[in-house]
């Protein structure tokens, strides 16, 4: 079993968000998503094998992924709170930001698609593996929200910034093989 201190490592962010409960239910999230894989290296996990063939990007990585959007999403918070004084839960945007991508584990092997990804893809497929971490429905809203993949629109400030900081982290990634993003 993937340890506390192995997520932390990979995602130090993790160790930002002080209420006990969101901090253990992101480590099993992917800690579950790790081990139902046989993933032996998270940080070999490929970032949307799809795109990567596409747009020939082969050394793109989940875990880098995952830490722009949480360095993006906490960045933009931070400004947020400073100029316009709106609350924005820290503990559940962090907790968010780390999980969004979590059951991305579950969509790919090596870059071979699973039904997983052509039947299901994994906003929802994450709901199930939040949810089943006994991550709060707040979280499993992020999930859900943070991709065009769904219908389901943010409905919290939190979800909101998750969902923009992984457009704009994708689009940087793109943005390294074409660099007019009308053509990615």
């Amino acid at each position: 079993m993937t340890t506390e201190a192995e997520i932390e490592r990979v995602f130090p962010r993790l160790d930002t968000i002080g209420n006990d409960d969101l901090r253990t239910g992101v480590c099993e999230a992917w800690s579950s998503a790790i081990e139902d894989n046989d993933i032996a290296s998270l940080e070999s996990v490929p970032w949307f094998p799809p795109a990567q063939r596409d747009l020939d990007l082969p050394d793109e990585t989940l875990v880098a992924h995952v830490r722009d959007v949480t360095a993006g999403a906490v960045a933009l918070a931070e400004v947020l709170v400073d100029r316009r004084d709106v609350n924005v839960r820290m503990d559940t945007l962090i907790a968010g930001a780390l999980v969004h991508d979590v059951s991305k584990l579950y969509e790919f092997d090596g870059m071979a698609e699973t039904p997983v990804q052509r039947l299901l893809g994994h906003p929802y497929y994450g709901v199930h593996v939040v949810a089943a971490a006994g991550l709060p429905i707040e979280i499993a809203h992020i999930v859900l929200s943070h991709t065009s993949r769904t219908a389901v629109e943010p409905a919290t400030l939190e979800a909101e910034i998750v969902r923009r900081a992984d457009e704009v982290a994708a689009a940087a990634i793109r943005s390294e093989a074409v660099p007019d993003r009308r053509d990615a």
